[in-house]
């Protein structure tokens, strides 16, 4: 199964966006673009929402069927480990392996050691094409390289193994994430890492490095935009020269995880796939929750009470609902408004603050950044949230497919 040199990663937590989604890319074929829509979903998440990976494969096909898309689409089971992915096999063709969390973990003295040596070819100088300086390579530091990631790559491994043997080899694309760690990688550690990955005989399509900066969610890049652009296009570089080095998959390319709404990040984006001539996938997730409960404000007085009830139960479950996203998230709680100041907004004023205008002087990234991981409390409404959903869906769809296609796909892939 070989992934489209352009995908994304579409996160619907409520499994009633399929089509708005699947449409954004539609219209971004019409103009030219191809893009292979992922349908995206954790386990976390169907935790919280009370769902099943098969849900999203119905929905995903659903969508498809409607709207008559006859190219490549997937189902990825999102960030799954040994300990969950069984419940994803039947279900998904697209894996995000994460294990960022074993970063770090001792390696193996006699691994590190067979590593190192097989990596000695690179000691000295080593220069990798497109980099515009030389690496002093020691052997220290490939040891090192395999202290810090050796653990977490042969975890990968034997979570693609455990994948493999349940659907076939040729039945699935395989991502490795390791974008929630403590830093970035550098480039060298990149290209070891993926010596390791080669090592292991993993056919890895796509790889989530974590980036400079912040990837908060919901909310812009924060950090140096050009110490950005530098470093993604280094691992542009890296890729292509690790894949002729190491007999990895010609179409491996980089992943952009958080990637919704980094809006002052995608023209760098842009500019680097063009000279690269690279492929991307990129995944977002609550921003399509947060377009459904900023339309839900403005289409009727039912959906803002929803709306405002979801905020009013947020700020008093702060701490419940923020810990699990705590690395991903920075909200200042003196700038989230009081239940009295909302209570008194139009639909049109909750929208403002919520929507991601930055022009707008309205626009509270700290409420946007609590709503985001509050849709624990819309799921906990059940059918009073869903058929509001389904009541106003003329007016949320739009807003959805606006805004992937115009706010995401056409300044990453198109401008």
């Amino acid at each position: 199964m070989i992934l489209e040199k352009y995908s994304f990663g579409i996160g619907d937590r409520f499994a009633r966006q399929g089509k708005a989604l699947l449409q954004a890319v539609i219209d971004a074929k019409k103009r030219g673009v191809s893009i292979a829509p992922v349908c995206n979903k954790s386990h976390r998440e169907h935790t919280i929402t009370k769902t099943e990976p098969a849900d999203v494969r119905a929905e995903a096909d659903g969508a498809v069927k409607a709207l008559g898309w006859n190219d490549s689409y997937y189902v990825d089971a999102d960030h799954i480990n040994l300990d969950n992915v069984d419940m994803f096999i039947d279900s998904s063709d697209f894996f995000t392996i994460d294990v960022a969390d074993l970063i770090g973990h001792p390696a193996d003295e006699k691994g590190i050691t067979t590593f190192t040596n097989r990596c000695s070819k690179y000691l000295g100088s080593l220069t990798i094409p497109n980099i515009d300086r030389t690496f002093d390579v020691t052997e220290e530091q490939i040891r090192a390289v395999a202290r810090q990631f050796l653990s977490a790559v042969k975890k990968a491994g034997q979570i693609y193994r455990h994948i493999e043997a349940a659907k076939g080899a040729d039945n699935f694309v395989t991502e490795i994430s390791m974008d929630e760690a403590d830093r970035p990688q550098t480039p060298l550690e990149l290209f070891l890492i993926l010596a390791a990955i080669a090592d292991e005989d993993i056919p890895a399509q796509t790889i989530a490095p974590k980036f400079t900066g912040r990837f908060n969610k919901g909310v812009d890049y924060i950090g140096d935009i050009d110490k950005f652009a530098k470093e993604f296009e280094q691992d542009l570089a890296v890729i292509d020269f690790a894949i002729s080095e190491f007999s990895l998959p010609e179409n491996l390319k980089l992943s952009v995880h958080s990637g919704s709404d980094k809006f002052s990040i995608y023209p760098a984006i842009n500019k680097a796939l063009k000279k690269f001539d690279a492929g991307l996938h990129i995944k977002t997730a609550g921003t399509t929750w947060l377009e459904e409960l900023a339309a839900l404000a403005v289409a009727g007085t039912d959906g803002l009470s929803i709306a405002k009830q979801i905020y009013y139960q947020a700020l008093s479950r702060f701490d419940e609902l923020c810990a699990p996203y705590a690395s991903v998230i920075d909200i200042d709680k003196d700038k989230l408004p009081a239940p009295e100041v909302v209570d008194k907004w139009s639909g049109e004023e909750f929208a403002s603050r919520l929507c991601h205008d930055q022009s707008s002087s309205n626009y509270n990234p700290h409420l946007r950044q609590l709503l985001h991981v509050a849709y624990k409390i819309a799921a906990e409404m059940g059918n009073d949230f869903l058929n509001a959903l389904e009541k106003y869906q003329d007016v949320v769809s739009p807003n959805v497919t606006e805004n992937i296609y115009k706010r995401h796909i056409r300044p990453i892939f198109m401008e």
